[in-house]
Formats: structure tokens, C-alpha cells, sequence
């Protein structure tokens, strides 16, 4: 496994240079910031997520502020609530009639309530989840979330400003380069290596880890 300095020297050869490669990398939100959020932002960026999975980015980036409405402002109490046939007429409304991914919607309202009524705030428990244990951030959203695995988790937390890594084809190939793995992680034992080698290269740089993970992607494509 490269050291990350090695790893961002290779990126910014491919992307103009080292001062090039940083205005392309994002900056997470402070955690307090973070823990501010309200809890529908996070349902609609979960939402969000899990519609565009398979789907054209920008057909459901355009009928979302229906969505928004059709879903009371993605308030978890309210959708948590909606039976399956107000769930199809919301999501008719909004302008993509699927029923499954209609249904993810009260599912993840009832994970946001729960960790709600535990922690204070659906964002004040994703803002304290470590870095340290992303993976495990990942794993628990798809295990107790709707639709959440694979990078639709991780692509919705990154969208709000959550530190963490998203494991994209280019990120994984980098990992598969480095030795990290040997094929895209899906196993606990897999997550564990990603998070160690993360863990690593931000003990090295310093860097929070969406920094090392595009770091990682541009190295690669």
C-alpha cells in the first residue's frame, strides 16, 4: 500500500498539478453544523438517493421539489405514517410512480425516529458516528435503513456534508491497486481493510477521508 503522499502525487500528475487537485477536493461540514440539520434534510437526501439509483440524476433532481411537496417537506413523523396507498398517490404526484422506492421512504422515516428518540436528533447521531468506524456507518444504514447499501448511503451523507468515503468504481480500483482488496468490499471483514487503510492514510496526511477518497477516484479516472 503507497503512503498517501505517493497516492496524491500520481492524482495531481493526472489533473494538473497539486494546487489543480485540491480545488477539486470537497470540505466536510463541521460536526455541529452537521448535528443542526434538521431531521427531514436527511430523509430527503436519503430519498433522493434511492431514486436516482438506476435512475437519471437529472430527471429526479428536476421533479423533486414535487417530491418535496407531495411528502409534506419529508417530515419522518408524517411519512412514517403513510399507508401504502398514500405513498403511491405521493409518489405519482411527485412524478415517478415506484412503489418500492415509495415504500423506502416511511421505512428510513421509522430509522430517523428511532435514532431520534435515542440520540436527540437523526443528525445529531450521524454528526457523532467516528470516522474511525465509517464502515460501520455504512453497514448500519444498510442493515437498518431502506434502499441504503451499496453507495446510496454514502453518496446521500457525503451530499450533506458527512465525512466518509464513498466506494465508487475508481475508489475501488485504487483500493484493489493499493493491496487493500482484492474485489469491491461487501463483506465485514472487506469494510474492515477499507476502513483501516483509510484510517492510515488520514493518520499520514492529516486529510478527512471524503478528501482521501477523491484523491483515490482521480488517481484512477
Amino acid at each position: 500500500m503507497r503512503s498517501f503522499d505517493e497516492i496524491f502525487a500520481m492524482a495531481a500528475e493526472r489533473h494538473g498539478g497539486p494546487a489543480a487537485l485540491e480545488a477539486l477536493l470537497p470540505v466536510p461540514v463541521a460536526p455541529g453544523e452537521l448535528s443542526r440539520l434538521p431531521d427531514d434534510r436527511w430523509l430527503s437526501a436519503f430519498s433522493f438517493h434511492v431514486f436516482t439509483a438506476g435512475f437519471s440524476w437529472k430527471v429526479v433532481e428536476a421533479k423533486w421539489p414535487g417530491f418535496e411537496t407531495a411528502f409534506d417537506g419529508f417530515d419522518p413523523g408524517a411519512c412514517s405514517m403513510m399507508d401504502d396507498e398514500a405513498l403511491e398517490a405521493a409518489a405519482r404526484t411527485g412524478g415517478i410512480g415506484h412503489m418500492g422506492k415509495a415504500r423506502a421512504i416511511r421505512d428510513n422515516a421509522l430509522m430517523l425516529r428511532a435514532l431520534a428518540a435515542e440520540h436527540g436528533s437523526a443528525g445529531a447521531a450521524f454528526a457523532a458516528w467516528p470516522g474511525s468506524d465509517f464502515a460501520g456507518l455504512l453497514l448500519f444504514l444498510k442493515a437498518r435503513g431502506a434502499r441504503l447499501g451499496g453507495n446510496t448511503g454514502a453518496y446521500a451523507l457525503r451530499g450533506l456534508g458527512k465525512d466518509g468515503f464513498v466506494l465508487s468504481r475508481d475508489v475501488t480500483a485504487a483500493l484493489v491497486r493499493e493491496g487493500v482488496v482484492a474485489k469491491a468490499p461487501g463483506s465485514k471483514s472487506a469494510m474492515a481493510a477499507v476502513q483501516r487503510a483509510f484510517d492510515a492514510w488520514a493518520g499520514e496526511s492529516g486529510r478527512p477521508l471524503m478528501q482521501i477518497s477523491r484523491v483515490l477516484a482521480l488517481g484512477v479516472g
